[in-house]
């Protein structure tokens, strides 16, 4: 059982890289840009972690056919995916992506397109990635991988904690802003401003890693609270000056 614990949790994490890596390098293809991509600030993205030990404990037992773990990997990754997407939304109150734009999409939470490069993961996961890892913890001691597997979470559950705070924190941003949409003052695009601005003047910190991240959550209301929070520094700026 320890070392399926082990074993299990440092294929999480190397997964969770390897799936960092391929956002970043896909979303630097796309826009010439490094991204710091996923939820969490550090190079994980947990979804592709949880989605390879899904695979490993569904579908090992067919590694002889793998028309099954293609179809199969293709089903359980879209399924999580749509659930993390659910998920988020409910908790955060915002959409963090979304393929309506693509098509045979699944309420923008899920694509074929995506679906079918996640079913060829699975054949990776299963043939190729898995069996390298084993092959790499062979080169060393299981005390020295269960140590590792040990830091290795500390540093995730600090990272999920801290991203937490920051995601909750944009949570409470949006939630002010459907609030005063809802009120009659959006309708007088001044009053509106000057309510916002009074409204996340008590936030300290600003999620533009998000945002960056995750360009569905981004719109003009960031913009402005953006533009509020420069204003902000500024103005301490120039009073600190004044005193010297």
């Amino acid at each position: 059982m320890k070392e399926i614990i082990v074993y299990g949790s440092l294929i999480f994490y190397l997964c969770s890289f390897i799936g960092y890596l391929l956002e970043v390098l896909w979303c630097y293809l796309a826009s010439k840009k490094i991204v710091n991509r996923g939820f969490l600030c550090g190079p994980v993205i947990p979804i592709y972690g949880f989605g390879a030990v899904l695979i490993l404990f569904c579908l090992l037992r067919y590694y002889e056919d793998p028309v099954v773990v293609f179809v199969f990997g293709m089903i359980i990754t879209s399924a999580l995916e749509y659930f993390t997407s659910f998920l988020l939304e409910k908790i955060f109150h915002n959409k963090w992506w979304d393929y309506s734009n693509r098509k045979y999409n699944i309420n923008g939470r899920v694509c074929l397109k995506n679906s079918f490069a996640f079913g060829i993961l699975s054949l990776l996961i299963i043939y190729v990635i898995t069996p390298g890892f084993y092959f790499l913890f062979s080169l060393f001691s299981f005390k020295v991988l269960t140590i590792l597997a040990i830091i290795i979470t500390i540093l995730f559950v600090l990272d999920v904690i801290y991203s937490v705070i920051i995601a909750y924190n944009l949570r409470n941003r949006i939630i002010i802003v459907e609030e005063l949409k809802n009120e009659k003052i959006a309708m007088i695009p001044v009053i509106f401003e000057k309510r916002l601005k009074e409204s996340i003047e008590g936030f300290k910190a600003f999620p533009s890693r998000l945002l960056k991240a995750f360009p569905n959550l981004n719109n003009n209301i960031f913009d402005m609270m953006k533009k509020y929070r420069e204003e902000a520094k500024k103005k301490k700026k120039e009073l600190k000056e004044r005193k010297r």
